[in-house]
């Protein structure tokens, strides 16, 4: 009689919740997640992201009790977006002392001290005029090479301001090269840098332009940013950036590019961070909110998969709220 049945049974391991813990292979912890959070010059009060539910652009004050509540929850990271008052050709703001990201970074530096690793974005498109991620030609194009310029500057003056790591997200190629340079010249030979290594002209996104006020006035940013056709060359992005010292990588989006994370995350031996980008989070809360999903489930299903993929470390703007849920 038993001969007729399987003797090999894979449904024995799933019979019980605390057995499923017990033998699960990837573990999403909260110390793997990074807040995305955006500070907003000349408001009393924060801004409703009206694409982005539950997101806001924050005050400074405001942002500091969320960056408070992040490391209550156990978060490993924050990511900081500035969105100026006022934009020019240059973006002038970016690396302005008193400009909003630098008090901000400031802050978080009093505030927090060690207890969570203060990151902010580097790059020029929520500070120009324009919008675009760097300088322009007379004939308005991005100048990669003048960029790179401003881009060492916005290094020295983030790491001035008390952040722990830089993240230069704007592709512009040799863009790790010039950072490091700048920061080792200025005497931060110990601040790391996150490169934003293959960053897709994705149309995901769209809410995060709201978010940041960066959506570019004319064209896209496909002459910069790679084509969603292209896995190999991410690979020669990645090698790139780590030949020019980047200390860390991330990909950028990360659900429609997980073949690409367990592509990179395999061929590395540095730590790989994927972005939940704007348009992932849109869409979830969007379906949750006409009862089309489980939105909690969700949201620590597709976190499984980044890591399931190989992503060690996770931007999400669900951070705190998945971190407690993890907890």
């Amino acid at each position: 009689m038993s001969a007729r049945f399987p003797a090999a049974r894979p449904r024995r391991l799933r019979a019980r919740p605390a057995l499923r813990r017990l033998v699960a292979e990837t573990r999403v912890r909260p110390a793997d997640l990074i807040l995305p959070m955006f500070v907003k010059e000349g408001v009393d009060a924060p801004v409703p992201v009206e694409s982005m539910p539950g997101v806001v652009q924050h005050t400074r004050d405001s942002l500091r009790k969320a960056a408070h509540e992040a490391v209550a929850a156990g978060v490993g990271g924050l990511m900081v977006f500035g969105v100026p008052e006022v934009k020019d050709e240059r973006g002038s703001a970016a690396d302005d002392p008193a400009g909003i990201v630098q008090q901000t970074l400031r802050d978080l530096s009093a505030d927090l001290g060690d207890d969570i690793v203060i990151m902010a974005d580097l790059c020029l498109d929520e500070y120009t005029s324009h919008g675009h991620c760097g300088l322009l030609t007379p004939a308005g194009q991005v100048d990669n090479d003048a960029t790179l310029e401003r881009y060492g500057a916005i290094a020295v003056a983030q790491a001035a301001a008390g952040a722990h790591v830089v993240a230069p997200s704007g592709m512009m190629d040799g863009q790790v090269a010039a950072i490091r340079a700048a920061l080792d010249t200025a005497g931060y030979t110990d601040i790391p840098i996150l490169a934003y290594a293959a960053k897709y002209a994705s149309a995901f996104y769209g809410p995060f332009r709201d978010a940041a006020e960066c959506a570019p006035q004319f064209g896209d940013r496909s002459s910069y940013q790679q084509d969603p056709a292209n896995a190999v060359e991410a690979l020669r992005e990645v090698e790139l950036d780590l030949a020019e010292g980047a200390d860390m990588i991330m990909i950028k989006p990360g659900l429609a590019y997980l073949d690409v994370v367990a592509k990179v995350a395999e061929t590395v031996r540095v730590p790989v961070s994927a972005y939940q980008v704007s348009g992932e989070y849109a869409m979830v809360e969007a379906a949750a909110a006409n009862q089309w999903l489980d939105r909690e489930r969700v949201i620590l299903e597709t976190l499984t998969a980044y890591q399931r993929a190989g992503a060690s470390q996770i931007l999400t703007y669900w951070a705190t709220e998945a971190a407690r849920l993890l907890r």
